[in-house]
């Protein structure tokens, strides 16, 4: 369906526009003024070497067409307050349907962000409690009760019949006062009787109580026998009765102290306390309704950190052992301690471990105040904004200095050193008002449901009908029926080890992706052209069907279906396969295939060579035996980790593996990590629960490269990115030229005035303002895109000025400062990585996906190692090629032959054929993962049967 010939454009035209996205001269940045048809309501992979110009068609080009086009469907009047959108550099496209993108780069970092609510299960569950869940008190646990106006009636007819009963409306419960107005009111309203603290009394002119005792007041509203003949009458003052007791009366049997309650609100009837009618609201940690009142709903409060405060018991407080108070000195707050000292007999020159602990709780807490626990509530109105007196001591000191609005941020930033986040104290982390907590449906509450890995939850609501009243069941059917089928969709892409009250924050991109696919497909939509960045990330082979199966059931429903992909079985399942290339940047963005995946197999690109097998990476024909030592960790318990014991060999190249949510991050980034991080660098960082580690002393150095994004800002480039543009402006300001005119560094710097252009302020181009029309961006006229002053621009070395090294490739670049080492290290790092071909100035925001993830990886890299560095990857597959992998290998293998230890987390099967040792967790994702499966070499991983990772193992090295 591509034609690179002079007769293309007329071949495409030729071709029926209700069955294809017709694109003709598509030249966004490094596009080569491309032609193609994409066949529409099928299932397209578009794929290349990282930076050939996938995301530039795909995203750059199609996504932002149809951007465009919905916002200029806007009238002239709303698109002012909107902005418009650039047209792509693009001749024409044709046969462009809605566009929905779904991306890896948009994960929502707000911590009231969570799995349920970005899926809408946890709204749909917010209203199935406020329907159907049942109330239990929170004092008795008992089931609490409210009855309507005829249930009420119906019930006292029942149970009271012929008996003569005092129907009684409450309006005083438990309050002091002397409610002589109240009596007078009353009065006049025509009332002749209340019964006060338990007397019915008659209503006598200035009447009053002791205003100091506790009263129990309601108004006799009728006296009658309850006959036939009286349920006309017992209705009217029933409901009059509810009227003045706001939903509640009180029924008093035979002038006896019996008393009978009802209420049209939740009532429990041995304590009295009653619930508000439950609305979705009710249940909701984002609305003031249903959000813990202590932590408004977040589930952590900031609590002062005593081993912060003190982290050496061996110093006195005169030589600083309360590190908030510093050395002994004659500021104010010291001399305050000093003279409370004397007071308490406390002594300033003992070592703080000598000090008994009240005399300590009295330096932390004060004497006013019994209270060990000190939280955070920045809402807080009860703290005063100002202190006087002479010692409230060190905490509520710092307390009252990070609430208070005249506080500097600097202020509260330098109190938070001393503090941690602490699960709520009075919602115990659930984020809901008690009250909220107690409504029940099968003996869960809604937090409990919240918890559940979804794949557990989904089966809980697979028989729920069974456990339900048929009243239940005739309001919740609907309600029941889209929660199921939400969470079927999210089970179909993968994420059965994931729990609705997972914050959005803590998961992977290829999760989020995924999370947003399976809501796409809840939606239900047609006629719509999808447009998927990598939906594979972080998805282990096992799980690559559901994604695939998901993507299918996509398409079948009467959508186009586009994905930008490197995974194998992806684009073997797909309908048509476009290859982009052959290489990249400026010698990429052309089309080198299309075609069905059958068709690929038998061309010579080189995503052909690595389907079809002629060419693949090779296994290492000899596995490094390490160093000999290790890093043990011993009873790893955080999240699903069950109490797990596990070496690291170190100077070897391991590969922790294992399917999704099965606690790979858990082990790595957020226990091993924080361990060795607090080891080399005294980091803050707590580790999750672990028992003990050894072997720390065998390294001195670690460096994670996680998958957070670099600056994506205009001005961000790589060179600026890697910090190599500063030895770059410090070798034109050593020069003889710019000594002799006084320039120094920052003279050479885009975003400081003196040698950037005034102009433009040092960034190339100039915005032109067109109102209605989009922006236009046109190079500077004064620097012709150059960023910087003529007089700067004279500057010159070995015949290029700063400019022209901005405007260098990588590969340029090695050769031109091949004999400066500290700078020819940094930039050669870079082509290490495979990214000799993009310009050292490049914008942050042309760099695609996997180019912006070696940008980084190479940053870190062209640190100094010892030898004893420990590295830890966080998937630095993603976004790249089968070509691109290899570079990665040959740079990681690299620095395992120098000794050091190089720990990747990864699922792609060519990174774990090459590992020299591989650890293995599974066997399932969320609550049944948490499992050591195996440790050890990839061929004695090919013996075992237990788990998933060695099954494809098998396949991917035997095939080889």
């Amino acid at each position: 369906m591509i034609k690179n010939s002079k007769v293309k454009k007329e071949k495409i035209k030729q071709l029926n526009n209700n069955d294809v996205i017709e694109v003709v001269g598509a030249r966004e940045h490094n596009l080569k003024n491309i032609d193609i048809s994409i066949p529409k309501n099928k299932m397209v992979v578009f794929t290349g070497v990282s930076g050939s110009g996938k995301s530039s068609l795909a995203f750059d080009t199609l996504y932002n067409e149809g951007q465009r086009r919905y916002m200029e469907s806007f009238s002239a009047y709303a698109r002012q307050f909107m902005g418009d959108m650039e047209r792509p550099d693009v001749d024409k496209i044709s046969g462009l349907s809605p566009v929905i993108s779904i991306e890896q780069k948009t994960t929502n970092k707000n911590p009231r962000s969570t799995v349920g609510t970005v899926t809408e299960v946890y709204d749909f569950l917010r209203l199935l409690y406020a329907r159907i869940g049942e109330a239990f008190s929170y004092n008795t646990g008992k089931k609490m009760v409210k009855f309507s106006e005829e249930e009420i009636v119906n019930d006292i007819f029942q149970k009271q019949f012929n008996q003569k009963i005092i129907i009684l409306a409450p309006i005083v419960r438990g309050r002091k006062g002397h409610y002589r107005e109240l009596f007078e009111e009353t009065r006049k309203k025509g009332f002749l009787k209340m019964r006060i603290d338990g007397e019915v009394q008659d209503i006598k002119p200035n009447m009053q109580l002791d205003r100091y005792k506790i009263h129990d007041i309601e108004i006799v509203i009728d006296r009658l026998q309850v006959t036939d003949a009286m349920k006309v009458r017992l209705s009217q003052s029933v409901q009059q009765a509810l009227k003045i007791g706001k939903e509640l009366v009180f029924i008093l049997i035979n002038d006896s102290q019996k008393l009978e309650q009802y209420s049209k609100q939740l009532v429990c009837a041995d304590t009295g306390i009653s619930y508000e009618e439950p609305s979705p609201n009710s249940f909701s940690f984002n609305s003031p309704y249903g959000a813990c009142p202590r932590c408004k709903g977040l589930g952590q409060v900031y609590a002062i950190a005593t081993d912060l405060l003190i982290p050496d018991l061996s110093l006195s407080i005169k030589k600083g052992g309360l590190v908030a108070l510093g050395e002994e000195r004659s500021a104010s707050v010291f001399q305050q301690v000093v003279q409370f000292a004397k007071k308490h007999k406390i002594s300033l020159d003992k070592p703080l471990s000598e000090l008994p602990k009240e005399q300590l709780d009295l330096l932390l807490y004060g004497d006013g105040d019994a209270n060990r626990t000190i939280e955070i509530d920045m809402d807080d109105e009860t703290i005063p904004q100002t202190y006087t007196g002479s010692y409230e001591g060190i905490i509520p000191m710092l307390k009252r200095w990070f609430t208070s609005s005249g506080s500097t941020d600097f202020l509260r930033d330098w109190v938070q050193k001393f503090m941690e986040l602490k699960s709520c104290s009075v919602c115990e982390g659930q984020r809901l008002r008690k009250e909220s907590l107690w409504f029940k449906i099968d003996k869960k509450n809604i937090t409990e449901l919240g918890e559940k890995d979804l794949d557990k939850l989904f089966e809980w609501f697979v028989d729920i009908e069974k456990r339900l009243s048929d009243k239940q069941n005739a309001i919740a059917k609907d309600i029941l029926k889209e929660i199921r089928e939400r969470l079927q969709f999210l089970l179909n892409v993968g994420l059965t080890y994931l729990t609705l009250n997972r914050p959005t924050r803590t998961l992977s991109g290829g999760e989020s992706q995924r999370i947003r696919l399976a809501t796409q497909i809840g939606s239900q939509l047609q006629g719509i052209t999808y447009i998927l960045d990598e939906p594979s990330i972080g998805l282990h082979q096992r799980d690559n069907h559901r994604l695939i199966d998901a993507l299918e059931h996509l398409r079948d429903i009467g959508n186009s279906v586009l994905v930008v992909e490197h995974d194998k079985d992806i684009m073997l399942a797909s309908d048509y396969l476009i290859d982009i290339g052959p290489r990249a940047g400026k010698y990429g963005g052309a089309i080198v295939f299309a075609g069905t995946p059958e068709e690929a197999l038998k061309v010579n690109t080189d995503t052909a060579k690595y389907l079809n097998g002629t060419k693949s990476i090779a296994i290492p024909e000899e596995r490094r035996n390490g160093n000999g030592n290790f890093i043990e960790i011993k009873g790893a318990k955080g999240n699903n980790l069950k109490s797990l014991n596990v070496k690291f060999p170190l100077g070897k190249l391991i590969v922790v593996t294992g399917v999704s949510g099965s606690g790979k991050s858990t082990l790595i980034n957020e226990t091993l990590y924080p361990i060795l991080s607090q080891y080399c660098y005294k980091s803050k960082t707590n580790p999750l629960e672990y028992k003990s580690v050894k072997g720390l002393e065998n390294i001195d150095k670690v460096i994670e490269i996680d998958q957070s994004p670099i600056g994506r800002t205009p001005r961000s480039n790589p060179a600026t990115y890697c910090g190599f543009f500063t030895d770059i402006r410090q070798l034109f300001a050593a020069l003889p030229e710019s000594k002799i005119r006084g320039y120094t560094a920052g003279r050479f710097s885009f975003n400081v005035k003196g040698g950037r252009c005034d102009v433009c302020e040092g960034g190339g181009m100039r915005v032109i303002e067109m109102n209605f029309l989009p922006d236009v961006y046109v190079p500077c006229e004064k620097c012709n895109g150059k960023r910087y002053n003529r007089e700067t621009l004279e500057i010159r070395y070995k015949g290029k000025s700063i400019s022209d090294v901005l405007n260098m490739t990588v590969d340029e670049a090695v050769e031109f400062f091949q004999a400066i080492p500290s700078l020819y290290r940094k930039i050669k790092t870079l082509q290490d990585v495979g990214l000799g071909y993009i310009h050292l100035g490049q914008s942050a925001v042309t760099l695609s996906g996997g180019e912006a993830q070696r940008v980084k990886l190479s940053t870190e890299l062209a640190k100094k190692d010892t030898g004893k560095t420990f590295y830890i990857l966080d998937e630095p597959t993603t976004g790249l090629h089968f070509s691109d992998i290899q570079h990665l290998l040959n740079v990681v293998n690299k620095l395992a032959d120098r000794g050091n230890t190089v720990l990747i987390i990864e699922h792609n099967l060519d990174v774990i054929k090459v590992a020299d040792h591989i650890i293995d967790l599974g066997p399932e994702g969320g609550g049944g993962g948490g499992e050591i499966l195996f440790e050890g070499t990839p061929e004695a991983m090919l013996k075992i049967k237990k788990g998933f990772t060695a099954k494809y193992l098998k396949e991917e090295m035997v095939s080889k």
